[in-house]
């Protein structure tokens, strides 16, 4: 049982980067959508970004004038904006009226794959509470966590099915990493987690 799911993580991925350290990026990004983002998602996000995980999972930094994050918000929320939503999709707690991105009450993306996987942060229903909703390449179905990212980072990377059913990745080793440009020519390095024995 883990009782703390942000050092797990950290034990993943080994000793935090922090490279845009005290940067106050964080207010402009939640004025733009206009809600707070949870802390233990900005928390690992200060850690590691911008960093590309086991050569899948992107995960931007706010501070990256290169690429921010709320670029990458505003046009991942456009690009579900603008999909035709057929009959029969599934998204736990938007069945009536349909998947809905941005904006107050509407999903707010964190983070995204190579392979076309999102997940986002979504209201809760009832309790109030935060939730993750997850799609893989087919946008028309979603899949709820009731967990926080931390959570939801640790299982993905333990290879858990965390986007789709069936289609969890899992590399044995330590996890990998990889920078993103924060400017333009900038070269990509590359780094390892701790040894997993596996």
């Amino acid at each position: 049982m883990i009782n703390d799911y942000h050092q797990a993580v950290v034990g993943l991925l080994g000793e935090p980067r922090h490279v845009f350290a005290n940067h106050g990026a964080w207010q402009p990004v939640e004025e733009s959508i206009g809600t707070s983002l949870p802390q233990d998602y900005k928390d690992l996000i200060d850690a590691y970004a911008p960093v590309q995980v086991n050569g899948h999972l992107f995960l931007e930094h706010p501070a990256n004038e290169f690429y921010e994050l709320r670029t990458w918000i505003d046009e991942t929320v456009e690009d579900f904006q603008e999909t035709d939503w057929e009959a029969g999709f599934s998204c736990p707690g938007y069945e009536k009226s349909g998947p809905s991105f941005g904006g107050h009450g509407g999903m707010i993306p964190l983070a995204c794959t190579d392979r076309s996987e999102y997940i986002f942060l979504a209201p809760g229903i009832d309790s109030g509470q935060w939730r993750i909703l997850s799609c893989g390449r087919d946008w028309n179905d979603f899949y709820e966590h009731h967990m926080e990212f931390s959570e939801w980072l640790y299982r993905y990377l333990t290879g858990e099915d965390m986007f789709e059913p069936g289609q969890g990745v899992f590399y044995p080793g330590p996890v990998r990493l990889e920078s993103l440009p924060i400017a333009a020519g900038d070269p990509q390095s590359e780094w390892f987690g701790p040894d997993r024995g596996i």
